[in-house]
């Protein structure tokens, strides 16, 4: 009989062999690594040294540098977090449902920093730290649901349990994502507007939004590391018992 052809790419089946991805990943973080350090530092200098100050917020309006990209990647990462999960349960992909875990901490992390930071902005520019915002309030909800994750997968000794428990979870939670992002149209909110769009010409000036940019790109390439590093220990830790594992702690 001839052999079943998949549709799936041959990439796709790599990524589930956990040594591929091991050594794949080592692979890519120096280039990842020196990516995020020339884009943060030189987005940082940019941002704070020679982009102009806002003509109405004047230079309060600088820590947009740090709350918009913590806020795109905050939503990002979950929506990869549910992705991931939704592979583990389908085609049961351990790899996937290391990537979902990974991704937990460091979402949580940086919905903290897009809250922090925006409460900071919010303080000179509607005269408060917090305000029950549309947006604010589904942002909190994003951590919310980062924080379930978290701890339900350490309340179950079982990796397999875990990981399927909290793939629902954060299936169920992807509807707060479009909520997050249309909360400003949908409803009267004091949150201004996306800075920019893929779709449409930036209101902001050219030598404003362009070290914006460079900071979203760099907050990507530091996610990716933060990533890669994450799943490959927990790569380390799940196949410890594997003798490729063996033969690599070996030569440490």
């Amino acid at each position: 009989m001839a052999e079943k052809k998949s549709w799936l790419p041959r990439w796709f089946y790599q990524l589930a062999s956990p040594r591929w991805c091991y050594e794949f990943m080592g692979r890519l973080l120096p280039w990842f690594g020196v990516g995020t350090l020339f884009l943060l530092v030189a987005g940082t200098l940019w941002s704070l040294v020679y982009a102009p100050a806002d003509y109405q917020q004047g230079n309060s309006f600088r820590i947009i540098y740090i709350h918009v990209p913590a806020a795109i990647l905050a939503q990002s990462c979950y929506m990869l977090m549910a992705i991931a999960g939704a592979i583990g349960l389908i085609w049961k992909m351990k790899v996937a449902d290391m990537v979902a875990k990974s991704c937990a901490p460091i979402g949580a992390t940086i919905a903290i920093l897009a809250l922090a930071t925006g409460a900071i902005w919010g303080k000179p520019t509607w005269g408060a730290w917090w305000v029950w915002d549309a947006r604010l309030t589904s942002m909190l909800v994003l951590l919310f649901l980062y924080l379930g994750v978290i701890a339900l997968h350490s309340a179950m000794e079982s990796d397999t349990t875990a990981s399927q428990a909290t793939s629902v979870l954060a299936l169920v939670g992807l509807v707060n994502i479009p909520i997050i992002k249309y909360s400003v149209d949908w409803w009267n909110t004091l949150h201004q507007p996306a800075t920019f769009t893929l779709t449409e010409k930036p209101a902001m000036p050219t030598e404003m939004w362009l070290p914006l940019l460079v900071m979203v790109i760099g907050f990507y390439c530091f996610f990716a590391v933060s990533l890669m590093l994450r799943v490959r220990n927990e790569i380390l830790r799940r196949e410890r018992r594997a003798s490729w594992v063996r033969a690599l702690l070996d030569k440490v």
